[in-house]
């Protein structure tokens, strides 16, 4: 029976430094904040300008006095999946989340078109950064980042690309808009039929509009401008995989350290792994947006 108990012992001994290595799940994404009867979680709606038209958005603002961090959520097409999770968990640690539509998406006013996404992103920023915004909503600007799923993974590159001010980025089973462009027109136009519900949108105009910038929405282009970024590309097993591959892999060619990737099987909108997802993304910019 010793004998026994002493291999038992030496297996869990064993086991231990097995087990402290598993990424822990934060608190954020199982527990509840203290209330806070004089600054408590809130949400806001926004009306934010962006284009000549004013589009949509929801702020989910943190519990507590003062300025928070702040991520700003950009969903995909057409943003059937738009992340309201991540951002309760996002909130539940004491960022701000912020979530918008794009011009034309969801009853944003305005017509639809890819090139205009990462200008209502960084218009959305813009917004946020003003002095009486920031204050109203207490938003900490020295402590932002930018969070995109999908076709958004595209935007948070895009405009991340241009706003070095952001503490991180991260790209979530994020699709490269640029290389539609050189599909076939039937094939751009049944990509777009297949994902244009609650969009308004004319489909021939967006499939040429794809077409004529098949370069220069290509995210792998931004890749010397995001090197000093740090970003996470998070992949799962829905096809897009190699879209972030190729950008990382063009990262890393120009020297990048601050680049960080997993690929989880799990599907396009991560629908089985929701827990682990905004698990990652909490770790991610933990340091990041500290103090």
């Amino acid at each position: 029976m010793q004998g026994i108990l002493r291999l038992a012992a030496a297996s869990l001994a064993l086991a231990a430094p097995l087990a402290s290595a598993a990424p822990s799940i934060p608190p954020a994404i199982y527990t509840d904040p203290p209330a806070d009867a004089k600054h408590p979680a809130r949400m806001e709606v926004l009306h934010i300008p962006s284009g000549g038209v004013e589009i949509n958005g929801v702020a989910y603002l943190a519990a507590g006095a003062g300025l928070h961090p702040t991520v700003v959520i950009c969903h995909g097409l057409p943003g059937n999946e738009k992340n309201l999770d991540l951002a309760q968990a996002l909130r539940r640690r004491g960022w701000n989340a912020i979530t918008f539509n794009y011009r034309g998406s969801w009853g944003s006013p305005g017509t639809f078109r890819f090139g205009q996404n990462p200008e209502d992103a960084r218009a959305v920023l813009a917004f946020l950064r003003q002095p009486d915004t920031a204050l109203k909503l207490g938003i900490d600007t020295g402590r932002m980042a930018m969070v995109g799923h999908s076709m958004g993974g595209w935007v948070t590159a895009m405009a991340g690309s241009e706003e070095p001010d952001l503490r991180g980025l991260v790209m979530i089973s994020a699709g490269n808009i640029g290389p539609i462009g050189k599909l076939s027109e039937a094939d751009r136009v049944k990509l777009i039929v297949e994902n244009s519900e609650t969009l308004n949108n004319t489909t021939q105009v967006l499939s040429a509009e794809l077409a004529a910038h098949a370069a220069e929405w290509d995210y792998v282009n931004r890749a010397g401008s995001l090197r000093a970024t740090p970003l996470l590309v998070l992949t799962s097993d829905d096809g897009l995989a190699p879209d972030g591959d190729v950008l990382v892999a063009a990262l890393r060619k120009t020297g990048s350290t601050k680049v960080q990737t997993a690929h989880v099987a799990t599907d396009h909108s991560w629908s089985d792994h929701r827990i682990d997802l905004e698990a990652r993304v909490i770790r991610f910019l933990e340091p990041l947006l500290a103090r």
